[in-house]
């Protein structure tokens, strides 16, 4: 008789998302702080920055996704109790970091005078923009180590190496962009004046600064993934082995044609959205801004789901996959039920953050608040998402997210805006209702049942 695995309780699923949580948290207010050290040089320096913004999506996105191709087999593999078969693939990832480090480095490099003037950036930073992106992008072996190794950690349940990478890089990028960036200067601590020795280099100074952090979080992922004593690929052959490297990309391709088509559209979506004038750019940007951190909870629990899903599925236990998917949606629908409430109460302090505006305060807190009340639907879409992740079925979110993001938010948002002549209550709309499908589609598939045949 097959011994079956214990049940997830809610402390070994806390476990595995906390992590993931405290690292998005993280990189969410070393954004604002690197975003207000950079805007203080000046709105150039802003263009310069932000005009790398969709392209970062893009990339991130194709790499992520060929992380999600191990993190299904290697879940799996663990979950059928075979170790050596989940080493075998931790492998071959070291393989697939090689191979999309170097053609990333060569791709984005190549690339780099050409982006600032194919994102429209004004044309007297576009020379800062493109010394900016290739110092960004020239790091992008360790770059694609961070993220695809860390992918591999997870998978093997270990959620802390990466968090303390994170940490680790988003300290140093913040240290060193206080070096790089500014001038020499005095700063007066307590009554005592402190001189600062600074580089001065200003946009430049970003770059280098987040292009040695990127660096040193490929190395120290790397040193982790070689030590750790379940998923080490040492020993084991990193040539090309089918028999991994399949299964891998069934998962990992629609999950990248997913993520490449809908930051796509993010971009549409924007763009519409600045269409409709100054007010209304300020107030989608602070809100976009202020939300991110609100989804938190949500993008810990579906890093748990996933691995814990298809360490169900590799032990072949129906019963285990439902016991725990269960317990896991309940608390992700609790702690975003508890997200929306407090985005909800506080949106008009989040937004008197970022402007004190009155027109950018009104429409940022009431778009703020539309979303807020539908967070707990968004949540459980995503955890289901996770949970599809890691049983390797990836052509279902890949469809409802293309069907959703151009059929719903970016159709009706060009319908609304330029049709209709309405403004960014109606985009966000239909933002929430595409939310909304992702929820019920998800919903009904996970009811049916039988996911992990």
């Amino acid at each position: 008789m097959k011994k079956r695995l214990p049940l997830y309780t809610l402390p070994a699923i806390l476990v595995l998302a906390w992590p993931t949580m405290l690292e998005q948290l993280l990189q969410t207010a070393v954004q604002y702080i690197d975003t207000a050290m950079v805007g203080s040089l000046g709105t150039d320096a802003v263009a310069a920055v932000g005009s790398t913004t969709t392209v970062n999506w893009l990339v991130g996105s194709t790499i992520s996704a060929a992380g999600i191709g191990f993190l299904s087999y290697i879940s799996q593999a663990f979950g059928a109790g075979d170790g050596k078969r989940a080493r075998r693939a931790s492998a071959q990832s070291v393989t697939a970091v090689l191979v999309l480090g170097i053609f990333f480095t060569a791709l984005t490099l190549s690339l780099s005078p050409f982006v600032p003037v194919w994102m429209q950036v004004d044309p007297g930073v576009q020379k800062l923009s493109a010394a900016y992106f290739f110092i960004l992008y020239a790091p992008m072996l360790p770059r694609c180590a961070t993220i695809i190794f860390g992918t591999v950690l997870r998978a093997a349940g270990d959620s802390k190496t990466p968090m303390l990478t994170g940490v680790a890089v988003n300290v140093t990028n913040v240290i060193l962009n206080f070096f790089l960036i500014y001038p020499t200067r005095t700063v007066t601590v307590f009554g005592y004046s402190i001189k600062l020795c600074g580089a001065g280099l200003g946009v430049i100074g970003a770059g280098l600064a987040s292009a040695a952090a990127f660096t040193l979080g490929g190395v120290l992922i790397t040193v982790s993934l070689l030590r750790h004593q379940k998923i080490s690929p040492r020993g084991f052959s990193i040539r090309p082995d089918g028999e991994i490297l399949r299964p891998c990309l069934r998962v990992a391709l629609p999950n990248a044609g997913q993520r490449f088509i809908t930051s796509f559209g993010y971009v549409v979506f924007a763009a519409a959205v600045n269409s409709l004038g100054e007010i209304s750019t300020a107030a989608h940007t602070i809100a976009n801004t202020v939300e991110s951190a609100f989804y938190i909870p949500g993008y810990g629990m579906q890093s748990a789901a996933a691995t814990l899903s298809g360490n169900a599925k590799g032990a072949g236990d129906e019963r285990l996959f439902r016991d725990t998917t269960r317990m896991i949606i309940f608390v992700e629908t609790l702690l975003m039920i508890l997200s929306g409430g407090l985005l909800f109460a506080f949106a008009p302090g989040m937004v008197r953050l970022f402007s004190d505006d009155a027109e950018v305060m009104l429409l940022g807190v009431a778009v703020l608040r539309m979303v807020a009340l539908s967070e707990p639907f968004y949540g459980v879409s995503i955890v289901i998402e996770g949970m599809l992740q890691g049983l390797g079925k990836t052509l279902l979110p890949f469809a409802v997210n293309v069907i959703g993001m151009w059929g719903i938010r970016i159709v009706g948002t060009l319908i609304c805006v330029y049709l209709l002549g309405m403004g960014l209550v109606s985009a966000w709309a239909c933002m929430i209702s595409h939310n909304l499908l992702l929820f019920a589609v998800f919903t009904v598939y996970y009811l049916r049942g039988r996911l992990i045949k």
